[in-house]
C-alpha cells in the first residue's frame, strides 16, 4: 500500500505566514522548503540594490518594488511560491484591489542573491522557474 503526500498550495503556504515555526518558507511544485536566514554580506548587497531600485522606481512611479519578505505565485497546480530577495512588478501588472496575500504574477525584476551556500543547480532552477513564470 502506498501513501500519497499531499500537496500544499498557494492559500495554505499564505495562512502558516509569517511563520508557525519561527522559520521562513517557499512553495516548490506544491512541496514546502526552508530558507534559511541571509547571512552579512547577502543581506547588505540586498539592502543596497532595493534602495537604488526603490528609489528610481518611486521617482518614476514606474510600479511596485518588493523586498525578500513577499511571496510570489510562479505557477499552480502544484504550486510554486518563491520569494526573491527584490522584486519589481511594473505599474500595469500590479494586482487593483485587496492585495493582502501573496503576489499573484511573476515579477518583471527578480534579483536573487547567491550565497556560498547555493548550489549552481538551485540556482539555475530559481531561474528556471522565473522565466517559465513570466
Amino acid at each position: 500500500m502506498s501513501t500519497e503526500t499531499k500537496l500544499m498550495t498557494a492559500n495554505d503556504l499564505f495562512l502558516m505566514a509569517p511563520t508557525v515555526d519561527g522559520r521562513r518558507y517557499e512553495l516548490v511544485r506544491g512541496e514546502l522548503v526552508e530558507i534559511a536566514p541571509a547571512g552579512d554580506r547577502h543581506g547588505s548587497i540586498s539592502f543596497t540594490i532595493g534602495g537604488v531600485l526603490a528609489s528610481y522606481v518611486r521617482g518614476k512611479d514606474l510600479g511596485e518594488g518588493y523586498t525578500a519578505d513577499t511571496g510570489f505565485v510562479l505557477s499552480l497546480d502544484p504550486d510554486t511560491v518563491r520569494a526573491p530577495d527584490v522584486a519589481f512588478v511594473v505599474k500595469e501588472r500590479v494586482s487593483p484591489g485587496p492585495r493582502e496575500k501573496f503576489v499573484p504574477v511573476a515579477p518583471d525584476l527578480a534579483v536573487e542573491v547567491v550565497s556560498p551556500s547555493d548550489t549552481d543547480a538551485q540556482v539555475n532552477a530559481k531561474v528556471e522557474e522565473y522565466l517559465t513564470a513570466g
